[in-house]
């Protein structure tokens, strides 16, 4: 890890109170990712995929252990600060797309920048249209989310998370709800703009095909984060 720039996770732990006592979901996972890397992480529903990604996210707190991503403790932030930081440095595409149904596609993608100044705004609207046109979805930017396929509207999803230029693009069976065909584009899609854009990328999968296109895998085990070949 060069310097503090990067995604640095150590002994990462969640738990959740219950009646009979607590529940331990993540269980001292430890991570390091530099710019431009990728991790695959896979294993069983239940195995704390999700909320791994939650916690890196910042969506979720973590009971103990540290994220750091380029050198900031975002859980050490006051909320305002913690939800621009989320904003600005992280991405997330989801098993389903959640774009806004009432938007078009290019509305949908310059949502995250809503919250920055006008100037900005008018710099994402144009970055806005060169990331569809990358994601193939140039000719398709007035178009609504139910006048598009599954995979056009993860292919805008996947614009939308990269819109802010984040450090950290996180992505949660961004291939489940498709068919075999089209989750392989989109999974190949995901690869290249990644490569393109050098951020960090956590893929959460449970797709053997998808895990192959990332030369970094690891599964998760009763809360632990263990390499995989």
């Amino acid at each position: 890890m060069k310097g503090n720039m990067g995604l640095m996770v150590e002994n990462l732990t969640k738990e959740y109170p219950t009646r009979s006592g607590s529940l331990s979901v993540l269980a001292g996972v430890n991570l390091a990712l530099e710019a431009g890397e990728a991790l695959v992480v896979m294993g069983p529903s239940g195995s704390g995929k999700s909320t791994l990604l939650n916690v890196l996210g910042t969506l979720d707190t973590p009971t103990r252990g540290t994220v750091r991503l380029d050198g900031v403790d975002p859980f050490s932030l006051p909320e305002r600060e913690l939800a621009a930081f989320r904003n600005q440095r992280i991405g997330f595409v989801f098993q389903d797309h959640h774009l806004l149904p009432q938007c078009t596609v290019l509305e949908n993608v310059i949502v995250p920048a809503l919250v920055a100044g006008e100037r900005e705004r008018a710099v994402a609207r144009s970055d806005a249209r060169h990331l569809l046109e990358r994601v193939g979805l140039g000719g398709r930017l007035d178009h609504r989310p139910a006048e598009l396929s599954g995979g056009e509207r993860q292919r805008a999803a996947i614009a939308r998370a990269l819109i802010r230029k984040p450090k950290l693009l996180l992505a949660d069976e961004p291939t489940g709800n498709l068919d075999r065909k089209t989750a392989q584009a989109v999974g190949e899609l995901l690869a290249d703009v990644h490569r393109q854009e050098g951020a960090i990328l956590v893929v959460v999968t449970h797709s053997p095909e998808l895990a192959r296109l990332f030369p970094r895998r690891a599964e998760m085990n009763e809360g632990r984060l263990e390499a995989r070949d």
